[in-house]
């Protein structure tokens, strides 16, 4: 037993690690305690072993990959992993997760991000800090600071939305590239809330040859949101463009969204197609083409199900809700459940949150069709031409818009400052 002298038992081991008897012997026979051997049906462990970290839980799988030494960069050189062909084909966002195990930080990022996508934020928001309290690697610190962004805006908290910029701006930069992706992720934060001021002239521009090719999708995904908010913003007078004025540039967007969204099926982006789809069917919707707007909502729809990415459809309920739910229900009245539900809570949020970043108040107390009629009026349409494109009569026109100045207090010239 000399030869002994320097082990002690599984028994012993387990006391001093705070392990089950059972588990150290799991731990032995896998190899995973370094020095440890078999002497008949007993296992001997080195006096000085080292507890293995717990490969079963988020930090023993990253600390493990530190404790080898083993630097791992991101599989893609984005902010947003799940907007690349990491997940290419719907219906495999199980798997596109699991094909990332040798990449734990990776597949942490990839899980978030999927999550996000189902709107399982509190899940979303543990992930991103626990990523940010561990400060590595540039790409990792982008995408958790963009992930507790947008868990900010569904919680409407305007403090996380700015600590989220922070941890963005304090990211690694190592290169004018590395601080053009932080310039990026900043002004995608941005552009969900409508804000069209202060973004980069590259950005402005459609020019996003100064990104790696990774984060294409991405941009071209947050630069649909950018055209969208400029429109609005022409359309309701808040912002003057040469030569533009009214709904004109609701018809023009699209024959640069379309080409957008052929790119995303060639690049296999599942999550960024399903973005432009819905970005796309959102602004022929407000221009008054709503057979456009089903072909793509319908095409989305079909992306979105196998995975049940319901938190990505929640996002344009505001903007599309009337039409999103008559093509839901066609589907599976309950999906239309599912994502209402999601809605309320992201619309209670980025309504808190965008109205204290913008200095207004957005008023949540109106029905989808309330909405409608006042977003109308606020593009200026008159009540004829808002009760065709809407399909109602011209007095419940009039009542609508007498009901959402009753709730607000304003006019209907003010109304573009509630939606």
């Amino acid at each position: 037993m000399e030869a002994f002298s320097e082990y002690i038992k599984v028994e012993d081991v387990a006391g001093k690690w705070n392990l089950s008897t059972r588990r150290v012997q799991i731990l032995c026979s896998q190899g995973k305690i370094k020095g440890a051997v078999r002497f008949g049906r007993e296992w001997m462990i080195p006096k000085d072993a080292q507890k293995p970290r717990d490969g079963r839980t988020k930090a023993g799988r990253l600390s493990e990959a530190e404790s080898l030494s083993v630097n791992m960069p991101m599989p893609r050189k984005t902010p947003f992993l799940h907007m690349t062909d990491l997940y290419s084909e719907p219906g495999s966002a199980k798997a596109s997760i699991e094909a990332l195990k040798d990449n734990p930080e990776a597949q942490l990022l990839l899980a978030s991000e999927i999550a996000y996508s189902r709107g399982e934020i509190d899940k979303v928001y543990e992930n991103a800090s626990f990523l940010l309290k561990r400060n590595s690697g540039f790409y990792s610190v982008i995408s958790a600071g963009m992930l507790l962004g947008l868990c900010a805006i569904w919680r409407g908290d305007l403090n996380l939305w700015r600590q989220a910029k922070i941890h963005i701006a304090e990211a690694p930069a190592k290169n004018n590239s590395d601080r053009d992706i932080m310039s990026f992720s900043i002004t995608a934060i941005d552009s969900i809330l409508y804000n069209v001021t202060d973004f980069p002239e590259w950005f402005s521009m459609g020019r996003f040859d100064v990104l790696p090719a990774d984060s294409l999708p991405a941009a071209k995904v947050f630069y649909a949101k950018f055209l969208y908010a400029i429109a609005y913003s022409v359309a309701t007078k808040e912002f003057e463009h040469q030569d533009v004025s009214g709904l004109s540039l609701f018809t023009m967007i699209p024959y640069t969204l379309e080409p957008m969204i052929s790119q995303a099926v060639a690049d296999r982006s599942v999550i960024a197609e399903i973005y432009l789809r819905m970005t796309c069917a959102v602004i022929y919707y407000s221009g008054g083409n709503e057979q456009q707007a089903i072909y793509h909502i319908d095409r989305a729809i079909n992306l979105a199900i196998p995975d049940e990415l319901y938190g990505l459809l929640a996002e344009y309920v505001r903007t599309a809700g009337p039409l999103l739910e008559s093509r839901l229900n066609r589907v599976d009245p309950s999906i239309w459940d599912r994502v209402n539900s999601l809605h309320y809570v992201h619309n209670e949020g980025w309504s808190r949150l965008s109205g204290s970043v913008r200095g207004r108040t957005i008023v949540t107390t109106l029905s989808q069709k309330q909405r409608e009629v006042a977003k109308l009026a606020a593009f200026g349409l008159k009540n004829e031409e808002i009760a065709k494109t809407l399909n109602m009569s011209v007095s419940a026109v009039k009542q609508a818009i007498t009901t959402v100045s009753n709730k607000t207090g304003m006019t209907r010239k003010e109304f573009a400052a509630i939606l």
